[in-house]
């Protein structure tokens, strides 16, 4: 018999091995229940804590903690804005000496209260940051806000003054707000000073890379400019304690609006920095964009500034200069200087073609290579036309298109050859042809530029009488 309860005491003890015990769910809410009667450490509700060591303990809290961390700083404020408001209630009905008297409690109260606040918002601060649920949070902040405007809205004028000297005069307060514009300023100018040495060495820098024009090295040193003053700013304010989490989400949205209200700055935009990448003309080059011929003497990435050969400054949206046809006249060193001089039909042509040579040769801006092209080009209807083009130095063009023009036509006096007027012959057909006379030639004299009759028929009228 012992043996049998032995072994069936053994069999049970196999079948509960291999079938252990499951956790119920309840006993499962129950473990969970009794895990979060531990929240948090007791110093975190002490209202004599440090902000900044509140705000450090708080860090590896869970959003559960913090929530319930949250529901105790909540009854904290309660508390002590009760003692304000009593106190506020006694500074109404008192007089004198007393509603002095008062008058000072509630100013003390107020900002201890203040002080418990703060810390009540860490909290919230904490809360959100870790994925709090939004309409609690905004439920308990709504709470101070709602006893902030109640308090300032019910106290009298005495009352208000001694809270905002009160607040001028606290180390948290009105000397932290000026410590810290301080600190903003004074940043500011190192910002400044910074950035522009920072911009001397990139423009120092940037003048050492080959082929990058003068645009787009304005371009860049600008932006590094300003590029260095964003992110200082953002340390300085992030030093300073300020959430600048709100000013990209700012930033992003005012952005989206400049973008729709912006457009056709926007395309100026997009054209500067095609025209600096692609470099079409620089600074100093004589240019003629969409009928506008000048010097360009500046561009920004919004607009091209030209000064024209009259000293008129036009500034040229961008849009509009890559948008159109760009003649860049100074691009190159050298120039071909296009002139066409006609001579009469009766006029020698190769000593009209030995003439332009000689004039050629004589100027010392016109240069051997390459050499200069000179041909009969076209008989036209008044006159032999000879193309003379002899190339030059880009700076020189115009200095040799009106010497040329003036010494060709001081030669061709000199050896006889004429340029001849524009002509036209007329004829008269009469309507009967055994009445038909000699066709008049009528030509335009030089003299008076009138017409003449040359065959010698005057007084005589389309019918011969």
């Amino acid at each position: 018999m012992p043996r049998l309860i032995g072994l069936f005491l053994l069999l049970l003890g196999s079948l509960a091995w291999l079938n252990p015990p499951q956790p119920s769910f309840a006993q499962d809410a129950g473990a969970a229940s009794a895990q979060a009667d531990v929240i948090f450490p007791s110093q975190l509700t002490d209202p004599q804590i440090k902000l900044g060591d509140l705000e450090l303990l708080t860090v590896p809290l869970t959003v559960d903690q913090l929530k319930a961390l949250a529901g105790k700083w909540l009854d904290i404020v309660k508390s002590k804005t009760e003692q304000v408001v009593d106190t506020q209630i006694a500074v109404s009905k008192a007089t004198g000496e007393t509603a002095d008297a008062q008058r000072e409690k509630l100013t003390k109260l107020y900002a201890e209260r203040n002080d418990l606040f703060d810390r009540y918002s860490a909290v919230l601060n904490a809360w959100e940051k870790k994925g709090g649920d939004t309409k609690e949070i905004t439920v308990y902040r709504d709470y101070q806000n709602a006893i902030f405007l109640e308090e300032t809205r019910k106290a009298d004028t005495k009352t208000l003054m001694a809270w905002a000297m009160d607040w001028l005069m606290a180390e948290d307060g009105g000397i932290a707000l000026a410590k810290n514009v301080a600190i903003v300023i004074v940043s500011f100018l190192a910002l400044l000073f910074v950035a522009r040495m920072v911009r001397k060495l990139v423009r120092r820098w940037i003048g050492h890379v080959p082929n990058i024009s003068d645009l787009l090295q304005a371009f860049i040193v600008g932006i590094v400019y300003w590029i260095v003053l964003a992110i200082g700013l953002m340390l300085v304010l992030s030093g300073l304690g300020v959430d600048i989490t709100p000013l990209f989400a700012l930033f992003g949205g005012a952005s989206i609006i400049a973008a729709l209200a912006m457009q056709d700055s926007l395309s100026n935009l997009a054209s500067g920095l095609m025209i600096m990448i692609y470099r079409p003309f620089d600074v100093g080059d004589y240019v003629d964009v969409g009928g506008v011929a000048g010097t360009v003497k500046s561009t920004n990435i919004f607009a091209t500034t030209v000064t024209t050969p009259d000293n008129q400054v036009i500034v040229i949206p961008n849009k509009n200069v890559w948008g159109n046809i760009i003649t860049n006249v100074t691009a190159s060193e050298t120039r071909r200087v296009d002139l066409v001089f006609g001579i009469g039909y009766d006029d020698s042509i190769p000593e009209a073609l030995k003439v332009l040579q000689q004039a050629v040769d004589a100027h010392p801006l016109v240069l051997k290579d390459p050499e200069p092209t000179i041909r009969v080009n076209e008989l036209a209807d008044s006159s032999v036309n000879l193309i003379c083009r002899p190339w030059v130095k880009t700076s020189d063009y115009w200095t040799v298109y009106w010497d040329l023009q003036r010494y060709v036509k001081e030669l061709f006096d000199s050896v006889g050859i004429s340029i001849p007027y524009p002509q036209q012959d007329v004829h008269f057909i009469p309507a009967d042809p055994s009445k038909a006379l000699p066709t008049p030639a009528i030509k335009k004299t030089p003299s008076t530029g009138r017409p003449s009759i040359s065959a010698g028929d005057e007084g005589h009228n389309d019918d011969g009488k």
